[in-house]
């Protein structure tokens, strides 16, 4: 997996969101599918200001803080994602490819945690 840098990850997860947005609006209008629709438009919306405020962060702690929110968000929006396609509210078709760039987002945000993480502990006080 090719390093990303800042604007290219904070493209993606506007990107992100914004097929998020698309998905909840094809959603149909029973309660389950309500119900699913407020979830997934919070969380999988919630990832790309995350992302900019870790990017803003004066301290490594709070970097790492925010990047740990923004992957909480991301896991939750696969799992609405999963649950979309296990209720064939809509099809694997219409949802593989989002949830699939959900998973790469996890990794990616995940190994930018490890690595801070790592950073932070190398450093001395």
């Amino acid at each position: 997996m090719a390093e990303l840098d800042h604007d290219e990850l904070a493209a993606r997860l506007l990107d992100f969101a914004a097929r998020v947005g698309n998905a909840v609006d094809a959603l149909p209008e029973t309660r389950l599918g309500r119900h699913i629709a407020g979830q997934l438009v919070r969380s999988g919306t919630s990832p790309a200001p995350n992302y900019a405020e870790a990017c803003g962060a004066d301290i490594r702690k709070d970097f790492i803080h925010k990047l740990s929110i923004c992957l909480k968000e991301l896991r939750e929006s696969r799992c609405w994602v999963q649950l979309i396609m296990k209720s064939h509210l809509l099809s694997e078709m219409q949802m593989g490819e989002l949830h699939d760039e959900c998973d790469q987002l996890c990794r990616i945000i995940g190994k930018s945690i490890v690595t801070a993480k790592s950073n932070q502990q190398s450093k001395p006080a």
